[in-house]
């Protein structure tokens, strides 16, 4: 057999040869380019978040909801959650929902499943001004 034609299993679905389209049992088809590497296409997935703007003052709890325009989750948790503070770079808090990124405060929670996903901010803080961005895996083009 030669290389590149052979089959990659993965529970649930097989992978043939590269560009081949592939059965699955979730909503959007998935391309292989060789090697085994596949991405799912779906279109855009709009990624909706509320509300637009929030304030509260040290101590208190706060919530921000994100919400999917076609569900995000199959075989993996697709959504993280990043910080943008003014002049920095965009920080990943969480990934796969609700885990926590090494050294991020434990204030920080992640949760949520289907289209529906929430970060929640306990005990909030100064340092924690700035922008908050939830992002989509699932299907590319990856969307916030």
């Amino acid at each position: 057999m030669s290389r590149g034609l052979r089959d990659l299993e993965v529970p649930g679905e097989v992978y043939r040869n590269a560009y081949q389209r592939v059965r699955e049992r979730e909503a959007c088809p998935a391309v292989c380019a060789g090697k085994g590497i596949c991405v799912r296409s779906c279109g855009d997935i709009i990624m909706t978040q509320s509300p637009s703007s929030l304030s509260a003052r040290p101590g208190e709890t706060v919530s921000m909801n994100c919400k999917a325009s076609s569900s995000i989750t199959g075989s993996y948790k697709n959504l993280a959650w990043y910080q943008q503070r003014a002049g920095e770079a965009p920080k990943l808090l969480i990934y796969e929902v609700s885990t926590l990124q090494s050294g991020i405060s434990s204030r920080f929670s992640g949760s949520g499943s289907g289209l529906d996903y929430t970060l929640t901010i306990s005990s909030v803080q100064p340092e924690d001004a700035g922008h908050y961005y939830c992002m989509q895996s699932y299907s590319y083009p990856l969307t916030q």
